[in-house]
């Protein structure tokens, strides 16, 4: 995986092939990251990177400047090396072990964005749960949005706060965003 863009722009990161992870293409990062360039000041906002995994999306928003960023995995090894990566590059990131779903129970962290790349395989029912307990529990802050990485053979946008999504071969990014915001 390669950084796109920010201080790091161009730097590769090899991440160990023991982690259980899927990490987000390059292009589709790329794609995803032009359209937040369109809503946000990358320097300004806080994010929240759920199923972290490599800490690929985490790294791109510390390379662009953002200062508040969490990065939340169930995975021990995952988080190690994270935290290896964001002490080589002196990268803004809290990254902590915790099983997501109980992280989304408990966080009293509001933040603008949330950007959740569950496995694939998950039930699309623990989809459903991380959009309802990210908006009843209101962990976005104003014209905070909720961004969900997922397979294109799972439709998730018969939902109040889905605002629409962009599909890049075969993941999809699902947008959220409060209905006020909308």
């Amino acid at each position: 995986m390669r950084i796109i863009s920010g201080k790091y722009k161009g730097r590769r990161i090899t991440a160990p092939k023991n982690l259980p992870v899927r990490p987000t293409t390059d292009l589709a990062k790329e794609s995803l990251f032009n359209i937040l360039n369109n809503h946000y000041y990358f320097d300004s906002i806080s994010v929240v990177d759920l199923f972290s995994g490599t800490g690929n999306v985490a790294f791109e928003f510390a390379s662009r400047g953002t200062s508040n960023i969490h990065a939340v995995d169930g995975n021990y090894n995952c988080v190690k090396f994270i935290n290896k990566i964001s002490t080589e590059f002196n990268f803004p990131i809290n990254a902590f072990k915790s099983d997501v779903f109980k992280f989304l129970e408990k966080t009293v962290l509001t933040t603008d964005i949330i950007f959740a790349d569950p496995p694939y395989n998950l039930d699309k029912d623990k989809f459903l749960k991380i959009i309802a307990s990210v908006f009843e529990r209101q962990l976005l802050n104003e014209h905070g949005m909720l961004i969900i990485e997922h397979s294109k053979h799972m439709d998730l946008s018969e939902n109040k706060f889905f605002s629409y999504s962009k599909k890049y071969g075969g993941s999809v990014f699902s947008f959220y965003e409060a209905s006020e915001n909308l």
